[in-house]
């Protein structure tokens, strides 16, 4: 059952990281279907990611994947909507849901661990912070995001290897480098327009 859940959700996060990329410097109508569909795979990538996490006791981390579904779907619409002024309730409902469960998942890894005792809970802090700042980030269309996903993509790498979660951690790595691309292309497009 754990390579199961290990390809599902490496699977699905890599594809993610894949279309997000590719959407990069593409055309409007293109750009938009390589976004929705980006952002609706991450989200279906949602639950073996939770399961995995919850199973090593990674309350951090797993508080992030949770907390961060309204940031995806905002993602979704903003893509749908083709601009950056979405949904305000929607915006707000990210917003709050990220630092909602950014406190209860640190609150409750405090706890469980009886404080910030192991590397294992820092490595799930650049986890929690690269995540919900990128993907909120990319979901108002700021390429910004692509920085902290590059955070969130090392440190869930170094995290899967500490945990024995062999598949996983290499497609964080692979997934490292399509954030990279998407960051390039995103720096040229930006050039290119100014």
């Amino acid at each position: 059952m754990d390579i199961i859940l290990q390809a599902w959700g490496g699977g699905f996060y890599l594809l993610n990281k894949i279309f997000l990329a590719l959407a990069e410097g593409k055309k409007p109508k293109t750009k938009r279907q390589l976004k929705i569909i980006g952002w609706i795979i991450y989200i279906l990538g949602v639950p073996a990611w939770v399961i995995i996490l919850f199973s090593k006791h990674a309350w951090i981390a797993a508080s992030v994947e949770v907390g961060g579904i309204p940031s995806m779907l905002l993602g979704v619409l903003t893509a749908y909507q083709g601009h950056s002024s979405s949904n305000r309730a929607l915006d707000l409902t990210a917003s709050i849901s990220t630092y909602v469960f950014l406190i209860l998942g640190v609150c409750y890894s405090v706890y469980d661990y009886r404080g910030i005792t192991s590397i294992s809970q820092l490595l799930e802090m650049g986890v929690m912070f690269g995540f919900l700042a990128g993907s909120y980030l990319l979901a108002k269309n700021n390429s910004s995001g692509w920085l902290f996903f590059i955070l969130m993509n090392g440190s869930m790498a170094a995290l899967m290897f500490m945990q024995h979660k062999p598949l996983l951690s290499i497609q964080q790595l692979v997934s490292l480098g399509f954030v990279l691309y998407g960051f390039t292309v995103s720096l040229k497009t930006a050039q290119i327009k100014s």
